[in-house]
């Protein structure tokens, strides 16, 4: 099977250790990865701040580098909810009858990991190995949006040597949100201080979710407090194995 990455500009830019770790994951398991360079930002940042006009050539741009893609498969849970809700509606303001089209024809093919892993594959047994004390993190785009279910914690069932302890209040936001961490800083640190106060509880030595966007919020916040528990992006524990702890 061949595999696009789409690894996000946030990714790209901050943490190329999980695009890294995609490649290693999907290649153990037999397919075919290729990263198209001429990649570039969804076009998140725009639509959210209200320059949905300025979205559109991005649209485009992803239209015109993976529009022959088999599968596209972002580490983004954030991203790829993006594209899935409001390409459409970018297309639709366009005007633009052809691009509505093909984005119809592309959304089916892009996934985010752990969906596809689960299902699309059908795979729960990445044949990983994390040796410790792991909470999971469900971000708000990949709960309320992307619809991922728990296929993050299937995985993280099967990873031989975890133990995965259960996040109290899970399913309340960590506050980064973006742009509102800018603009309603107050908020989403008081946000972050109860995400992290139940983070800490669990015991666990690591924080894992599926979008390094909220766990950048969250593990500065606990690097700042001085906390033992370190943020890791879910692709680099199923990367993991017994031969590179």
């Amino acid at each position: 099977m061949r595999i696009s990455l789409f690894i996000t500009c946030f990714n790209d830019t901050l943490f190329p250790e999980t695009g890294k770790a995609m490649v290693r994951l999907l290649e153990r398991l037999g397919h075919t990865v290729d990263f198209p360079f001429e990649q570039t930002c969804c076009g998140q940042m725009h639509y959210n701040t209200g320059y949905q006009e300025e979205a559109i050539p991005l649209v485009r741009k992803f239209i015109d580098v993976f529009g022959d893609a088999e599968y596209i498969v972002a580490p983004s849970a954030s991203c790829v909810a993006m594209i899935h809700e409001f390409y459409p509606k970018v297309a639709e303001r366009s005007g633009d009858a052809q691009l509505a089209k093909e984005v119809e024809e592309i959304i089916p093919k892009v996934y985010e990991l752990s969906q596809f892993l689960v299902d699309e594959l059908g795979i729960e047994d990445v044949g990983a190995y994390y040796p410790h004390k792991v909470t999971f993190h469900p971000t708000c785009h990949s709960i309320r949006m992307l619809h991922v279910g728990d296929a993050p914690l299937k995985l993280l069932r099967k990873v031989k040597g975890l133990e995965l302890e259960e996040l109290p209040g899970a399913l309340e936001c960590c506050g980064f949100g973006g742009t509102f961490a800018v603009k309603n800083a107050d908020t989403s640190m008081a946000m972050l201080s109860d995400k992290m106060k139940n983070i800490e509880s669990t015991g666990a030595k690591a924080c894992t979710s599926i979008d390094n966007s909220c766990l950048m919020h969250i593990g500065g916040g606990l690097s700042r407090k001085g906390s033992d528990t370190k943020a890791v992006h879910l692709a680099e524990i199923l990367a993991s194995t017994e031969e590179n702890q």
